[in-house]
């Protein structure tokens, strides 16, 4: 399998990108295909002591910049490694893509580059949530701010495929995201929606509540992507600052140092559960190749995740399953 892989995507490019790539190519045994000033690529390699193999680069002059419009993918960028990247996987030479550059350039290269499948209406970002018994994938949480009834049950399905396929989830449970589980809650987009979902064959279980999410109320959360992106700013937000107040308890004296001491290895273990970065990015499902967008503060440890998720994505043949489903 070879993954595409913009090495100039994001706030620690290149380094960060190699480093994790590197990790990629040891861990999975995957092959990459790096776009970005191949000088730059191996002067940053040679000066860091990371080691290319199993990666070949393609020369890309350009960048496009997170402050960026997403057009100039199209016009001012067209020799940008994103913009190449995206050229190489709609013609074949690679199984998927992973960048962690411009959300919206990413998603306009997807669509008018890699293109649609047929019958998707919008492509949608959904990233992998942990919760407190596993995870539940946030399906659209930005991509699509405004959106009609029939993306929302489209999203279900292929959010629905994507959890069954490439976590071996059975029969996922569908929520959908609102402001009470009552059917007479939320604005007229989740009112039409509702009896769209329950008439859709999926296991939708109703409206969920964005409170009820840690606690791993469903495996698919749908919702348009104002609402979507909220949640998952919140989810995050809220993570880091409850992450940070437990070090500060447990770094304020000796004796809750010698506390922390007793229970770090369990500490640990249920700090990376709920730790966002073990997934390290989100697909844009609804394209016909695996695009995956990681955060754009990724470190190495996170883009090797990220490049793990488009493999996962890939060998769960996720894009047949949706095509035919469709």
């Amino acid at each position: 399998m070879k993954i595409i892989v913009d090495a100039f995507g994001g706030d620690n490019a290149p380094l960060e990108i190699l480093k994790g790539c590197a990790m990629a190519v040891e861990e999975f045994g995957v092959e990459l295909l790096l776009t970005g000033r191949e000088d730059v690529i191996r002067k940053v390699a040679q000066e860091n002591a990371i080691s290319l193999n199993g990666m070949e680069i393609a020369d890309a002059p350009d960048v496009i910049g997170m402050e960026e419009h997403p057009e100039e993918l199209m016009k001012s960028k067209k020799n940008s490694s994103l913009a190449l990247a995206m050229r190489l996987l709609a013609e074949g030479k690679g199984d998927g893509f992973v960048g962690a550059g411009s959300t919206g350039a990413t998603l306009m290269g997807a669509t008018l580059i890699v293109k649609r499948i047929n019958g998707v209406k919008r492509p949608a970002l959904a990233p992998v949530m942990p919760s407190e018994n596993g995870k539940f994938l946030l399906i659209d949480c930005g991509a699509n701010v405004e959106c009609r009834p029939e993306m929302l049950v489209q999203f279900a399905k292929m959010g629905s495929v994507y959890m069954e396929r490439a976590f071996g989830i059975a029969k996922p449970r569908i929520g959908l995201a609102n402001i009470g589980v009552e059917e007479t809650k939320g604005t007229e987009l989740q009112k039409a929606v509702l009896p769209l979902l329950k008439n859709s064959g999926l296991n939708f279980i109703g409206n969920v509540e964005s409170r009820d999410l840690p606690a791993g109320i469903c495996d698919v959360v749908v919702a348009d992507g104002f609402t979507g992106n909220m949640i998952l700013k919140t989810y995050e937000g809220v993570g880091a600052t409850l992450l940070g107040m437990i070090k500060g308890v447990l770094s304020k004296s000796a004796k809750n140092k010698l506390a922390a001491a007793i229970i770090y290895k369990d500490l640990k273990a249920a700090m990376k559960d709920m730790d966002p970065n073990s997934y390290g990015g989100a697909p844009f499902i609804g394209v016909k190749k695996p695009v995956f967008k990681a955060h754009g503060s990724s470190n190495a440890r996170t883009f090797k995740n990220a490049i793990g998720q488009v493999i996962r994505f890939a060998e769960g043949k996720v894009i047949e399953e949706i095509e035919s489903s469709l």
